[in-house]
């Protein structure tokens, strides 16, 4: 008898109301903090490769008779090689540095040539190629959602082959130097876009203004055609370059 009344009592208790099952305390709820993406930041190392034109004005002048060889025209030629260096990122503004190296086909020449009196009415040539283009430069850019808009200063040297005289009339020629490195100021500006976590792509135009450089003819060189006199030839250069490129980002980041 004790037995029953006890599962009796038992049994009431379970069925009692949910107030009073509330009242006896119910687990709390499970809260889970969100997961948070990661932040996409341009801080990072970087290493890429760029294609593009480029167009050349080499203005050859001679200093002994006053005579201009320019032929009005820029050389226009392809280039291609690539860029390594990093970037700091503060708020929404981007500081950094980069080195980039291409290599150029250039055939930079006064086709036509020009006539020097003084040498008897000789057809004159002057040409001058240029191999490679490097570059090192800062960065300041500005960036909005996932652009970089940056403009860039620093310097550059291009590796230039000899320059050759040619006296089309006589067919000689005389060659100087063929260890060339012109070296200058660059500026330019580009906009780069980061399309997944660890890549970009740029588009930049570049300007490179280039010291000048001279070659005199030797005293009595077949070229010149009047013994004793010698030829100067000097040229102020300028390549234009754009280009554009991809960009792999070492490290973390995303969006």
């Amino acid at each position: 008898m004790k037995l029953f009344l006890a599962s009796v009592a038992l049994a009431a208790l379970i069925g009692a109301s949910p107030a009073a099952a509330a009242d006896l305390g119910a687990p709390p709820p499970i809260v889970t903090a969100p997961v948070m993406a990661p932040v996409f930041t341009w801080t990072r190392f970087y290493i890429g490769g760029n294609i593009g034109g480029a167009w050349a004005q080499h203005n050859w002048s001679d200093s002994l008779f006053g005579l201009n060889f320019n032929n009005g025209t820029s050389n226009a030629f392809f280039i291609g090689g690539g860029q390594v260096g990093g970037n700091y990122q503060i708020n929404n503004f981007v500081i950094g540095l980069e080195g980039t190296f291409d290599w150029a086909a250039n055939n930079n020449n006064n086709t036509n040539g020009i006539v020097v009196p003084a040498l008897g009415g000789n057809l004159i040539q002057v040409t001058a190629n240029d191999k490679w283009i490097a570059t090192l430069a800062a960065r300041l850019g500005v960036v909005y959602d996932w652009v970089l808009f940056y403009a860039k200063g620093g310097g550059g040297w291009v590796g230039a082959n000899s320059v050759t005289v040619t006296n089309l009339t006589t067919n000689t020629s005389i060659t100087g130097s063929t260890n060339n490195t012109l070296s200058g100021w660059l500026v330019g500006a580009g906009i780069e876009w980061a399309f997944a976590t660890n890549w970009t792509l740029k588009a930049e135009y570049d300007y490179l203004g280039l010291g000048n450089r001279s070659f005199t003819v030797p005293v009595g060189a077949p070229i010149l055609g009047l013994v004793g006199d010698t030829f100067t030839t000097s040229g102020t250069n300028n390549v234009q370059m754009a280009t554009v490129g991809i960009n792999f980002l070492f490290g973390g980041g995303g969006y």
